[in-house]
C-alpha cells in the first residue's frame, strides 16, 4: 500500500477535477480488490485495468503549482491518451472530457496515426476550420503551386549569379529564357500559374512591405536582381544573419538605384579615370604603363569603397595590388602629384642609375582630405614587384600593425585593400594562403576588401585553359566571403557593390570579394598584339565603346547631365592634367 501511495502521489497533479477529499480517506475507499483486478484481466485481456479507476484526488498546495507534462507523468499522460484514442471508455469520464475538449495534444508523428479515435485538427484550430481550409479539404494543385514559387526564389538566390549578364563582351552571357530554364529546371510552373498571387516566404525581400505578388512579378524581380549586371554569390556562407543581411541589400525595392548627385559625382571620377589613361597613352606611345583600359571603372569603385568606410569610421586604408592600373591608382585614388608621376616616364639622372625601381612597381603614402566625406584619410600603397600576389600578406601584417599600436582590437580605424588579377587571383597560392588566416585570432585584420581587376585573360591564356573552377573568384567561397560579380560596363551598378561590400566589413568584419568583369583593351602590355592569340575576342573588343561613352549617353538621355555638362567635365579634367604635365618638365 504504502508503494502505491507513492505511485498515485506523483499522479496528482494531472487530475483535472477539484475535490476536497483527502487522500488517504480517498485512497481507502477506492482501493480495488486484488482478485478483482484478476478477474478483470482473465475476463476481458483487451481491457485494461483503468475500467476501474475512480476519479483522481485533487492536487496539493505545491504540486498545484507544478506543470503537469513534467518528467515523471508525461508518458502516463500519453498512455492515458493512448488509449482514450483507441476507446473513450476504457479511460475515467473525467479524462474522457479532458481529451474531447483539446486541451492535451499528443506528441507528433512522422507516420500516419492509426488511432480511430484521433481529433481532427480543424477541432483544435477553429480559425482554420472557419476559414474553410483544413474543413474543405486542401486543393493538392495550390499547395504544389506554392511550394513551386518558393523552391523558385530559393533557385535565383542559388544559382541566379550562373545567368547574370556580367561580360561586357556578351560572349558569355547566358540567354534569357535558357537562363530561366536552368535556374528553375527542378520548379515545374505550368502558365495559367503565372498571373496568379502567391505569399511572400520570410526569405526574400523583392516585395518590401507586400505581403504578396503575382507570380510573373515575382520572376521579374528576382530576374531584375539576380540575373541584371551584378551577380551575387552569398548561400555557400554558414551564417542565416549573414545571408539574410545580404538578401535585404540587394533584394529589397529601391535597393538597387543612385541619387542624381552620386551620378554626376560617379560620372567625373569616370572622365578621370579614363582621361588619364588617355593622355598617357598619347604622350608616351611606346612606354610600358599597364592601363586599366576596358576596367576603368577600377578606379571609381575604389573610391566609393574608401568613401563610405571612412564614413563608417575608417581612418588608414592600406592597398595592395599588382602593375596593372597602379599608376592611375597612385594618380587618382592616393591624389600623388602629378609632376611626381610624370616625371618617372623621363630618362633617369646619371645619378640615380641603379636605384630604385620601374614607375609602375612603386609605392606611396598620402594624408589628406576626403572631399565627399570631409574627413581626413591616410592612403598608403605598399610597394610591389612583378610576383603579383607576393604583396598580399605585407599589407595584411601592415594594417595588424597598425591596428596594434591604434588599440583597434575591432578594426574599425584601419583597413586593408587588395587588388587582384583575375589569373593571378585564382593561380597564386600566396592568395589561398593569405586569405586562410584572415580569421585566425593572431592574424586577422577584421575583415579585406578584394577587387578583382577581371578581363578575362591572363596574359595570353584563355580562362578555359588556366582554371578549373567557374569563376577566378572561388577561392573567396572558403572563408565564407560573399562574392559579387559585376559588370564593368554598368557604373551604377559598380557603385551599389562597392557600398554593399565596405558596409559588409564594417558590419561582419571579414572579407569580401568585388569581382569587377571587364576586358584588356591592348595586349599584356601596349606594345603586344593580342590579335594573334585572341582572334574572336579582339574583333569584338575593337568595336566595342568604352564605358564612358555608353554612361554618358544614358545620363543624358535621363535627363541627369546635359551634353554642355558632359562636355565641360571632359575639360576640366584635361585641363588639370595638361597642367601638371607642364609643371613637371
Amino acid at each position: 500500500m504504502l508503494f502505491r501511495s507513492r505511485q498515485v502521489t506523483n499522479l496528482l497533479p494531472l487530475t483535472p477535477l477539484s475535490n476536497t477529499e483527502r487522500y488517504s480517506s480517498w485512497l481507502v475507499k477506492n482501493s480495488i480488490a486484488h482478485s478483482s483486478l484478476a478477474r478483470a484481466s482473465a475476463s476481458s485481456p483487451r481491457s485494461p485495468a483503468r475500467n476501474f479507476s475512480a476519479a483522481p484526488p485533487p492536487p496539493t498546495d505545491t504540486a498545484a503549482q507544478e506543470s503537469y507534462l513534467n518528467g515523471s507523468s508525461a508518458s502516463y499522460v500519453e498512455d492515458m491518451y493512448d488509449s482514450w484514442a483507441h476507446d473513450p471508455s476504457s479511460v475515467h469520464p473525467s479524462w474522457d472530457s479532458y481529451f474531447r475538449n483539446g486541451s492535451y495534444q499528443a506528441p507528433p508523428t512522422l507516420g500516419s496515426s492509426g488511432r480511430p479515435n484521433e481529433m481532427p485538427l480543424s477541432a483544435m484550430m477553429p480559425s482554420i476550420a472557419a476559414a474553410g481550409g483544413l474543413a474543405k479539404g486542401a486543393d493538392s494543385h495550390m499547395v504544389e503551386a506554392h511550394l513551386a514559387v518558393q523552391g523558385a526564389i530559393r533557385s535565383y538566390q542559388v544559382r541566379g549569379h550562373l545567368a547574370a549578364q556580367i561580360d561586357p563582351l556578351g560572349l558569355n552571357n547566358m540567354d534569357k529564357k535558357k537562363a530561366r530554364d536552368m535556374i528553375i529546371r527542378s520548379v515545374k510552373v505550368d502558365e495559367k500559374d503565372y498571373d496568379m498571387e502567391f505569399q511572400l516566404p520570410t526569405t526574400t525581400w523583392i516585395g518590401g512591405n507586400e505581403k504578396s505578388l503575382p507570380l510573373r512579378e515575382i520572376i521579374n524581380r528576382l530576374e531584375k536582381v539576380y540575373c541584371g549586371s551584378i551577380g551575387t554569390e552569398y548561400m555557400h556562407i554558414n551564417n542565416l544573419d549573414q545571408i539574410n543581411w545580404i538578401r535585404e541589400k540587394i533584394e529589397a525595392p529601391g535597393a538597387l538605384t543612385l541619387e542624381n548627385e552620386d551620378k554626376r559625382r560617379l560620372l567625373a571620377r569616370l572622365s578621370r579615370s579614363i582621361g588619364f589613361e588617355a593622355f598617357l597613352a598619347k604622350k608616351w606611345t611606346a612606354e610600358k604603363r599597364f592601363g586599366l583600359e576596358g576596367v576603368e571603372m577600377l578606379i571609381p569603385c575604389m573610391k566609393q569603397v574608401i568613401d563610405r568606410s571612412t564614413e563608417l569610421g575608417v581612418e588608414s586604408v592600406v592597398m595592395g595590388m599588382p602593375h596593372r592600373g597602379r599608376l592611375n591608382v597612385l594618380a587618382n585614388v592616393c591624389r600623388k602629384p602629378l609632376e611626381q608621376l610624370l616625371t618617372q616616364f623621363h630618362g633617369l639622372e646619371a645619378v640615380d642609375e641603379g636605384s630604385g625601381d620601374v614607375k609602375y612597381h612603386l609605392g606611396t603614402y598620402v594624408e589628406r582630405l576626403n572631399r565627399a566625406t570631409n574627413r581626413n584619410i591616410r592612403l598608403s600603397v605598399v610597394a610591389n614587384p612583378s610576383h603579383l600576389e607576393a604583396v598580399n600578406p605585407l599589407v595584411e601584417g601592415k594594417v595588424r600593425a597598425e591596428q596594434f599600436y591604434r588599440g583597434d582590437t575591432e578594426g574599425k580605424k584601419a583597413m586593408s585593400i587588395l587588388l587582384h588579377g583575375d589569373a593571378a587571383f585564382a593561380g597564386q597560392g600566396v592568395v589561398y594562403e593569405t586569405m586562410g588566416m584572415s580569421e585566425l585570432p593572431d592574424y586577422t585584420t577584421k575583415g579585406t576588401i578584394h577587387i578583382v581587376a577581371n578581363n578575362q585573360i591572363g596574359f595570353t591564356t584563355d580562362p578555359r585553359y588556366s582554371r578549373s573552377s567557374p569563376y577566378c573568384t572561388d577561392v573567396g567561397r572558403v572563408v565564407n566571403a560573399p562574392i559579387f560579380h559585376v559588370n564593368a560596363d554598368d557604373p551604377e551598378a559598380v557603385m551599389l557593390v562597392s557600398n554593399i561590400a565596405a558596409e559588409w566589413r564594417a558590419t561582419w568584419h571579414r572579407d569580401v570579394v568585388i569581382d569587377l568583369v571587364g576586358y584588356r583593351r591592348f595586349g599584356h602590355n601596349e606594345i603586344d598584339e593580342p590579335m594573334f592569340t585572341q582572334p574572336i575576342m579582339y574583333s569584338i573588343i575593337k568595336k566595342h565603346p568604352n564605358v564612358m561613352d555608353i554612361y554618358s549617353k544614358k545620363l543624358i538621355s535621363e535627363g541627369v547631365v546635359t551634353k554642355e555638362e558632359f562636355g565641360a567635365t571632359v575639360e576640366r579634367s584635361e585641363e588639370r592634367r595638361v597642367g601638371k604635365e607642364c609643371r613637371s618638365r
